[in-house]
């Protein structure tokens, strides 16, 4: 592909990298240009249509990538367990039917031509912010999502932590209620049942009779009825219970919290202020923080590695 080549002042030629770079989740596709710098721009936001499938999925991607010029780099960030080193989606729930299995990397790179870089979303997210954000200088600290679903990452002495089979960190997949609701991944009573985004709105829209969506539930004249407050503090009430179980089991020193939700000071401010009555004195020191990056993290993540292929 063709670079940007720069004459600087001592008559050098320098080459710009151009990263074009996706994030991938269950209800919309992020992307943005990525210079070598790391600064986005050109940034979009377009419907995922995840009900279409895995493939509809990677041809909508090619597409996008074939309406630019001058792109040397492909980054993706995409909901599911990913193999990174191959660019594969090994295991995809119902959220995006028909994904598992999907090579990705090896789809896109055949069609355009371009190298390209396919990581889990949440692993991305969590690359982001140790590169450029809330993890910039940590050794260790854990990652998580919350959006249609939710998902973890796990950073362990300065890289990433995968597991066996590149599934580490899915943390939404959980069993808080032995026997409840039924997940899209088959299993009955997962965290994200009960303290996803999309879990928060299902229990408000479908008890209230309306149809609001994240952000129009914490506009005042909303947020201020008690019968949609009521079901907001169950709600993070939840989101809490995930978070004391990690606690427990990692120890971690950090825990950044992402997803557009997350923006919202009500929800981080309960959280700090409810968590730490609930932990054994000696895990207390624990630190929770929002993203830096906030929708920015994985596709800034996915970037810095697809820079250096």
């Amino acid at each position: 592909m063709n670079k940007i080549v720069i004459i600087t002042e001592n008559n050098t030629m320098e080459e710009k990298m151009n990263i074009l770079t996706f994030d991938i989740g269950g209800t919309n596709i992020k992307y943005a240009l990525c210079n070598d710098n790391f600064v986005l721009s050109d940034k979009h936001t377009i419907p995922t249509e995840a009900q279409n499938g895995g493939q509809a999925l990677v041809n909508k991607i090619i597409s996008i990538i074939e309406d630019y010029e001058n792109i040397d780099r492909v980054a993706i960030s995409t909901a599911g367990q990913v193999d990174s080193e191959n660019g594969i989606v090994v295991y995809s729930t119902d959220n995006i039917p028909y994904y598992t299995g999907m090579m990705v990397k090896k789809t896109i790179e055949n069609k355009t031509g371009i190298k390209t870089f396919v990581e889990n979303d949440v692993n991305a997210f969590a690359l982001g912010e140790s590169e450029f954000g809330a993890g910039k200088g940590k050794n260790n600290f854990i990652a998580l999502t919350y959006g249609t679903g939710i998902g973890g990452a796990l950073f362990l002495d300065g890289k990433l932590y995968k597991g066996m089979g590149s599934s580490a960190g899915e943390f939404g997949h959980m069993i808080t209620h032995v026997g409840g609701k039924q997940c899209t991944c088959g299993g009955e009573g997962c965290y994200e049942c009960y303290a996803s985004t999309r879990a928060l709105l299902q229990s408000i829209n479908k008890r209230n009779n309306i149809n609001l969506n994240a952000f129009e539930i914490f506009e005042k004249e909303n947020f201020q009825k008690p019968e949609i407050r009521s079901i907001i503090d169950k709600w993070i009430d939840e989101m809490i219970v995930g978070l004391v179980n990690i606690i427990y089991i990692f120890n971690p020193p950090l825990i950044i919290l992402g997803g557009g939700i997350m923006n919202e000071d009500y929800v981080i401010d309960l959280i700090d202020r409810k968590i730490y009555n609930l932990l054994m004195d000696n895990f207390k020191d624990v630190n929770i923080v929002r993203s830096r990056l906030g929708s920015d993290a994985a596709l800034l993540g996915v970037a810095s590695k697809a820079a250096k292929l």
